[in-house]
């Protein structure tokens, strides 16, 4: 199964939170994981926030760090293109959604995705609207 994973989905696999399970449940499921080029920068972000609130180590962010890169290293990244740009000013205009769950919604519809999975409710409506098959996992 090709899945496309939203930062907020795939962060969970480097720290545990809850639905941790489902999100590894996931990736063992895919056959291709699929991310947009943000997702990195995306999840770096989050996993720096926890370090400078106390949550990760040092030693930690860097562990994961390193996961995340091996992981990256086999999944298939998706660029933002102007067809991309083009249906996230679709999705902005149909929908109550941010810029970048918009570029990612307009991502994996363009990558042609066989699962769209999600922590964030209203991209996950509005990935159902756009008619994307969305699994929700709860933050």
């Amino acid at each position: 199964m090709r899945i496309y994973f939203d930062s907020s989905a795939l962060a969970k696999r480097y720290v545990a939170e809850p639905d941790t399970e489902r999100v590894l449940e996931f990736c063992s499921l895919a056959r291709e994981v699929i991310l947009s080029v943000l997702c990195v920068p995306e999840i770096v972000s989050a996993m720096n926030r926890l370090r400078r609130e106390e949550k990760l180590s040092a030693q930690q962010y860097l562990a994961l760090k390193e996961e995340l890169a091996a992981d990256i290293r086999q999944a298939t990244i998706v660029a933002v293109t102007q067809p991309v740009v083009a249906r996230t000013i679709e999705l902005l205009e149909n929908a109550a959604l941010g810029t970048l769950d918009a570029i990612h919604v307009a991502t994996a519809l363009d990558s042609s995705c066989e699962l769209f999975v999600s922590a964030d409710r209203r991209q996950s409506a509005a990935a159902r609207l756009a008619g994307l098959t969305v699994e929700e996992i709860l933050l």
